[in-house]
């Protein structure tokens, strides 16, 4: 392969992250906001190259719009579904040959009016109708169905769908899956334009054994991937298409052009979070790098990266300036070794925020996802490639160790994680199993297929909870605001709660040091809930078992004693054991630092999660802050405080990830 294609690729460029082509050719085929794309593909430092794909054509005469006036003029219609403006203003023009559009418009005010984004809400605010139901962004039919069956359940409803040049299967089955009765309102097609010399010539230059005739391909709807193809197959040349999309960086602005892209045979690398053109042109600009160094070494490698997931992914030979996870800049800061940037991670950087998590979740539960070695591993590598952290954390739960030593967990919708069969008294305790690693095998495998797919130069977290929240979690049967029956079991049966506690430690001894074995780089012992207690009550009732737990893991890996909500506990934290001390927001870094010994011990943190709802400027100043605090001395992680939110802006959390990235550069 051509050394050439590496070049600008490498770790040291990518890690950093702008928002920056850096000058490599990027195609899309955007025909009504082609200058507009032009703008941004140039702004964000690439070279363009939009060919217009397509045309839009009425229908007309357009007996379907007829059929829908008529059936809502005779009150067959429940409600009507807009998606965009232009469809909307020709909905009304279109139904006016038939009937009066002041009377039609009061025939929609009668029946729901379900807008998906801001374009149909403005064109109905013109026409003075207020929609009953609006959709958040990022506006797609995934959140229209989730948000209707909460506030709107088709079942039994007869819903019509405005089209807009293409039908849209993801929507109109999932309401007919949910009993609805569906009538779908074409009001334009989409065509070959009248000149497809433009579309030809794409076509012949991809297929001419050129190598890397583009870096970038950007598609903002089905109808061009179909239309390329449609030009590819009267040249005889779409298998060859096909061939070179093996080695393009594809970005698609969303689920439909998405779905269109694996019709055709090949596959999308990265589609953002908000289905805007601005926003896939801004996160191709930032994450594109690394996604075509990744796909290049693929095929180098011999993996098809038209039919792959993110396990498939091999790693041999890779151009990296760093090829062993122990020397990752992660790693390093971990042992408290000088990097060249501070590395971050977010805890819960795959998770509910994420559009793509969110479609993997939805087809199983949360135990299938963390049992599931190959999904979870999936989970895993995608938020790397999303977010461009120099960590991975194997998706898990720190309470998957609960099952085989005898509790009913699951994972209920609203209330998180139960257990059914909470312990109270000592036979509870008593009866508790000391499963040893190799009952967590889907586990070690995820964290295996993990780190062969998972570049060399970043590097994997293992995790596990520490024995105190674990026990919480036992004890109170769930989440506690105030920890009475945890608390009361310790101080009325302190010989109980030793044997929870004495139990427990001997199985994450063991589970810990397997998932080192088994390829985790780094691990994190989360005591999420131990900030309830008061130093006292740690140093009697926590820290034999804390202490003895981290003295019996396999010190080739770091350890992260993290913990949240008593800065007091520090000392004691520091005294029970490991290499890195996490630091939630209350406490000020360099001050906790200090108290620690920074030539001690790493420290990650420490950033309030709150602040991610905040302006770009807002989360970049408060990064500088935390930033200034450390003073670039080796042994920082950032993180946050504790995890992401579910309703956290995604381009948020990665403006966080660009920021730390950008102003911590030695």
């Amino acid at each position: 392969m051509n050394p050439s294609r590496w070049e600008g690729a490498s770790r040291i460029c990518t890690s950093i992250m702008p928002i920056d082509f850096k000058g490599k050719r990027v195609l899309s085929f955007e025909t009504r906001q082609a200058k507009e794309m032009e703008t941004l593909i140039t702004g964000s430092g690439g070279i363009p190259w939009v060919v217009p794909s397509m045309r839009e054509v009425p229908v007309d005469p357009n007996e379907e719009v007829v059929r829908f006036a008529d059936m809502l003029f005779a009150g067959w219609i429940d409600a009507l579904i807009v998606t965009t403006g232009v469809g909307t203003k020709l909905l009304v023009k279109s139904v006016s040959t038939k009937y009066d559009p002041d009377q039609f418009v009061s025939k929609l005010k009668q029946v729901e009016i379900i807008a998906l984004g801001p374009k149909p809400i403005a064109v109905l605010k013109e026409l003075g109708i207020s929609p009953t139901i609006t959709v958040p962004e990022p506006y797609t039919s995934g959140d229209l169905l989730l948000l209707l069956d909460d506030v709107y359940p088709p079942s039994a409803r007869r819903i019509a769908v405005q089209e807009y040049g293409q039908k849209n299967p993801e929507l109109v089955e999932g309401l007919q899956s949910r009993g609805a009765e569906v009538l779908s309102v074409p009001l334009y097609r989409w065509e070959l334009p009248d000149d497809i010399g433009p579309l030809q010539n794409v076509v012949q230059e991809l297929t001419s054994g050129d190598p890397d005739p583009v870096d970038f391909c950007l598609f903002t709807s089905a109808a061009q991937v179909r239309h390329l193809f449609q030009v590819a197959r009267m040249e005889q040349k779409e298998e060859a298409l096909r061939e070179t999309f093996q080695s393009i960086c594809v970005g698609s602005v969303g689920p439909i052009a998405s779905r269109a892209v694996r019709e055709h045979g090949f596959s999308v690398d990265f589609e953002p979070d908000r289905t805007k053109m601005s926003h896939l042109v801004r996160e191709m600009a930032r994450r594109g790098h690394d996604l075509l160094l990744k796909k290049r070494v693929a095929v180098t490698n011999g993996v098809n990266t038209n039919e792959w997931r993110r396990t498939d992914m091999v790693w041999n030979s890779p151009p990296l300036e760093i090829t062993d996870p122990k020397q990752s800049v992660f790693v390093q800061a971990c042992r408290r070794r000088a990097t060249p940037y501070t590395p971050i991670w977010i805890m819960r950087q795959a998770g509910r925020y994420q559009r793509e998590y969110l479609r993997i979740r939805k087809n199983v539960t949360m135990l299938e996802l963390c049992e599931t070695p190959d999904l979870a591993a999936e989970v895993t590598l995608m938020a790397v490639d999303r977010l461009g952290v120099d960590a991975a954390i194997i998706f898990a739960d720190i309470l998957l160790i609960t099952q085989p030593m005898g509790c009913d967990l699951d994972f209920v919708k609203g209330k998180g994680p139960v257990i059914a069969n909470p312990l109270r008294t000592r036979e509870d305790v008593e009866r508790l199993r000391e499963p040893d690693a190799g009952e967590f095998t889907y586990l070690l495998e995820a964290l295996q297929i993990t780190r062969k797919a998972l570049r060399p130069d970043i590097g994997l977290i293992g995790f596990a909870g520490a024995p105190f929240t674990v026990a919480s979690y036992m004890v109170e049967g769930g989440k506690s605001s105030n920890y009475v029956k945890t608390k009361t079991m310790m101080y009325q049966d302190e010989q109980c709660w030793h044997r929870l506690m004495e139990k427990l430690t001997n199985v994450l001894i063991g589970y810990l040091n397997a998932q080192i074995a088994s390829g985790a780089d780094v691990v994190q012992v989360f005591d999420s809930w131990v900030g309830s207690l008061s130093p006292d009550d740690y140093r009697r009732y926590v820290l034999p078992h804390v202490k003895r737990l981290f003295d019996g893991l396999d010190k080739s890996a770091p350890v992260i004693n993290f913990s949240t909500g008593n800065p007091m506990l520090l000392p004691l934290m520091k005294e029970a054991g490991g290499d890195v001390i996490g630091l939630d927001w209350r406490s000020d870094l360099a001050e906790a630092w200090s108290l620690l010994g920074e030539e001690d011990v790493a420290v990650m943190g420490n950033l309030d999660p709150v602040v991610l709802y905040a302006s770009p400027d807002r989360i970049r100043a408060a990064v500088k802050r935390i930033l200034d605090k450390a003073q670039g001395r080796p042994g920082h992680i950032f993180n946050l405080g504790h995890g992401v939110l579910p309703d956290m802006p995604p381009e948020n959390v990665a403006e966080l990830v660009d920021a730390v990235h950008e102003l911590s550069i030695r």
